[in-house]
């Protein structure tokens, strides 16, 4: 369930595992939006971009300081009047949750979901990133899906990236004046 307008939102996380194209469509979906697009991997501190790139999962701990910077941003963004597009794995509940409360509330999750294989094929694709094609099973396992009560939508990724129009017109309903 989408809330009636962007401006009820305090924030828009792209999520879902590795390679499933969060920074391409949150960038579309923020351009689209006009809205500032947020990469959460830039706010990864050098030690997870160092483990990560080693092929070692993060744990919760790792993680912690990352969420509370992203959920800084989020709420930097909307208590400045612009709420933000922020491409960010948020796999568990907890952390989106986390997200949430940092934020302030207010937060709409787009889940974008792809099969394993096509996941795989677009890590393996990319030259510039640190994280390793190794890491995407640790990811599927850790992964929980949107849950019923969670404001967001799940979108299927074997369509291009250009079809973030899609995810906009799943997410927000028209605003139909009385």
């Amino acid at each position: 369930m989408g809330p009636d307008r962007v401006d009820d939102l305090r924030g828009v996380v792209v999520m879902g595992v590795a390679g499933c194209g969060k920074s391409t469509v949150g960038g579309l979906l923020a351009a689209r939006l006009g809205l500032q697009f947020v990469d959460a991997d830039d706010l990864h501190p050098p030690s997870n971009v160092a483990k990560m790139s080693a092929g070692t999962p993060l744990t919760d701990d790792d993680r912690r300081p990352w969420l509370a910077r992203v959920a800084e941003v989020l709420r930097t963004g909307a208590e400045a009047g612009s709420p933000v597009v922020m491409a960010c794995s948020a796999l568990r509940r907890s952390y989106r949750d986390a997200l949430r409360d940092g934020a302030g509330g207010g937060v709409a999750f787009v889940h974008l979901h792809g099969d394993r294989d096509l996941l795989a094929r677009r890590i393996a694709a990319r030259a510039d990133h640190f994280m390793p094609p190794a890491l995407l099973d640790s990811q599927l396992a850790t992964l929980e899906p949107l849950g019923a009560d969670e404001n967001g939508v799940v979108v299927d990724v074997d369509r291009t990236a250009d079809r973030a129009a899609d995810v906009v017109a799943a997410l927000f309903r028209p605003t139909v004046p009385s």
